[in-house]
């Protein structure tokens, strides 16, 4: 099993990677970029899809026939909601930094010609909040199940400090439609202050898998099966841009049975 902390190995340019292959899993690829203005990153996307989140900065963005011209504007992804891009299989996309960016690409396994590519504009996006108590977290659905893709799900997620998420403890990994569906799932962190840090905890019933991680400013943690709680400690929220795709486009998970009364009331 690879580790399940990725901290990133730079700070300007590719900051950190996962591949389907560095994680010993089938589906999800995760990177974040940093670019400088002018500077221009872009990739074939071949047999695999691609959703570009702007975390934070300002980009032109070239995907087939698309091109955005400026978008994003977050100086910070704590700040309102993302603009995203959707890059199909058998495509290539190209993004210019006209400001200092942050951006996200999230992939999973994809059919060449199966849709367009399309700019994913904050005012369409869903959000709600979960929870309630120190359970209160909010949601930003940027490629939810509802709307077209092959595999891809992608989402933000803002965590005040003292609080939790993904939380009563639940998974997904099992292809056992209706009951629950088998996705593999990232975890890319912030932390505002960005000094702070959350914790992470995956876990399996059996407990052959059992991991707590501090997650700081930047790491992402990969969630290949079990329950996955997060914890933003006090004076530090925690924001996380998950990426999840298996064999079935649709989340449905199940609570850890001993947690579910957390859920009564």
């Amino acid at each position: 099993m690879p580790n399940l902390l990725v901290k990133p190995s730079a700070d300007h340019g590719s900051l950190v990677r996962v591949t389907p292959e560095s994680a010993g899993w089938t589906y999800v690829g995760f990177e974040v970029l940093k670019l400088a203005p002018g500077e221009t990153a872009g990739a074939d996307t071949g047999d695999r899809e691609v959703c570009l989140v702007i975390v934070s900065g300002t980009a032109s963005i070239t995907a087939g026939d698309l091109a955005t011209g400026v978008i994003g504007g977050r100086t910070s992804p704590f700040e309102g909601k993302p603009f995203s891009v959707y890059v199909p299989a058998g495509s290539r996309w190209s993004a210019t930094a006209a400001s200092d960016l942050v951006l996200a690409v999230c992939s999973a396994p994809g059919v060449a010609g199966a849709r367009p590519p399309r700019l994913i504009h904050p005012d369409t996006l869903h959000q709600e909040t979960r929870g309630k108590g120190t359970n209160v977290r909010h949601v930003t659905n940027i490629l939810p199940e509802w709307e077209p893709a092959d595999g891809l799900l992608v989402v933000e997620v803002i965590t005040p400090g003292g609080h939790t998420s993904s939380y009563p403890p639940h998974k997904h990994d099992r292809d056992d439609l209706p009951a629950e569906s088998l996705l593999e799932e990232t975890y890319y962190h912030r932390l505002n202050p960005p000094q702070g840090f959350a914790f992470q905890r995956v876990y399996t019933d059996d407990r052959s898998l059992d991991e707590t991680m501090a997650v700081e400013d930047g790491d992402v943690t990969l969630v290949p099966r079990g329950y996955h709680p997060c914890a933003a400690i006090h004076g530090y929220d925690l924001y996380y841009l998950n990426v999840m795709a298996g064999p079935k486009r649709t989340w449905k998970f199940y609570n850890a049975p001993e947690h579910a009364w957390l859920l009564k009331g």
